[in-house]
């Protein structure tokens, strides 16, 4: 991802070019401490507050207060939302009700991922998909344009904040009051800080208890951002950026790194989002059918990899070997710090997937023991992030 450095002070142009948009927090982290920026769905999104090892502390210990507003919306609206948002995902979406959120995937003809994003239900015919990286408005337009639905897409006015970390609820509760701060985990309600409206919901890409906080008015992003930081820096929140670190402990993919188009679900182990046997039709049923039937020939796996802490997260795919064939590729690693290892997530050849195998990875021009371990690495089943 480009990495874009700012240590001039706040201006109306960076000259990044009117083709990569800023959030509406933008000038506010910048105030706040972002050095850096990455861009995701055509957006910038900051990537750097310092020492992302105390950003992970901060985090996993307090609070952290990220700019996500590059989760683009894609609003489907309409007296066929529901069966056109169904048709979009192999999940069945049918006991979804007002206020829910779920975690789906969106598959093409060839049963491969195109999003992994969360769906809110915004009412009985309106939904959002809030996304990853990816193009999927677009997606959906074309859809549309191909088939009679009754139904408007279009990209909303909603940009989320993620509020992450165990005092983010005592923040969210002093903020909003209890109704909010008591959401059970992945639904959402609509609320005010002073005259600013909002939606949050009880969902965060941290494996940590969270909420994201979806502003409705661009304009006052700024405004908002410094309203909750101002005030949760007492309860101990700091400003900061998605941790990498956190993220892979918890085995939680990252588009493009961990799956992309040309990745199925059940490669990924994503069987439970998949439900093939109901009666609703989807983009890619018949190709997952003959998926699931034939077998898939690799798997996502977890991997500890020896050797010093890894300075950086991996910026390419690390080639993986067993007794001098590659068999696969590193997606994901990072050193952990809290557990004192090398953790990463990668694909490889099925039959170099199970528990315990003895594999190496090539690091530059290292090549590095790993062992096939189970996968999430801390908190698997996810006590932290459904407290």
């Amino acid at each position: 991802m480009t990495q874009i450095n700012l240590q001039q002070p706040i201006e109306d142009d960076f000259g990044f070019g009117t083709q990569i948009r800023k959030s509406p927090f933008f000038e506010a982290t910048v105030r706040w401490g972002a050095k850096a920026f990455s861009v995701y769905n055509h957006m910038y999104i900051p990537r750097d507050f310092g020492d992302p090892e105390k950003n992970f502390w901060n985090l996993v210990d307090h609070a952290i207060l990220c700019d996500v507003a590059v989760e683009r919306q894609v609003e489907i609206v309409g007296p066929d939302a529901e069966k056109f948002v169904q048709m979009m995902s192999p999940r069945n979406l049918a006991d979804m009700a007002v206020g829910q959120c779920k975690y789906v995937i969106i598959t093409n003809q060839d049963g491969g991922i195109i999003n992994d994003p969360i769906l809110l239900r915004i009412a009985r015919d309106r939904f959002w998909f809030s996304t990853a990286d990816s193009d999927v408005i677009l997606w959906a337009q074309g859809l549309a344009a191909s088939q009679a639905h009754n139904v408007q897409i279009f990209e909303p006015d909603a940009s989320p904040l993620q509020l992450q970390g165990p005092k983010s609820r005592d923040i969210v509760r002093e903020l909003f009051g209890n109704e909010v701060a008591d959401l059970k985990y992945y639904w959402f309600k609509p609320a005010r800080l002073d005259d600013i409206e909002v939606l949050i919901s009880r969902t965060g890409w941290s494996s940590e208890l969270g909420f994201e906080i979806f502003l409705l008015d661009f304009s006052r992003g700024n405004e908002l951002y410094d309203k909750i930081m101002q005030f949760g820096q007492g309860l101990g929140l700091e400003a900061g950026h998605t941790s990498t670190i956190r993220r892979v402990e918890g085995a939680m993919l990252s588009y493009h790194a961990d799956m992309d188009i040309n990745t199925n679900p059940f490669e990924l182990g994503m069987d439970r989002l998949i439900d093939l046997n109901d009666t609703f039709d989807f983009i890619g049923k018949t190709a997952l059918h003959k998926i699931k039937k034939m077998g898939v020939t690799r798997k996502l796996v977890g991997l500890l990899i020896e050797g010093p802490p890894l300075p950086n997260p991996n910026t390419k795919f690390w080639q993986i070997y067993d007794k001098g064939r590659v068999v696969g590729k590193v997606t994901s690693a990072v050193y952990s710090p809290r557990l004192k290892q090398n953790i990463g997530l990668a694909m490889v050849e099925l039959n170099c997937a199970d528990l315990g195998k003895s594999l190496s990875v090539n690091i530059g021009k290292n090549d590095i023991a790993a062992t096939v371990v189970q996968k999430p690495f801390y908190d698997p089943k996810k006590a932290k992030v459904r407290s």
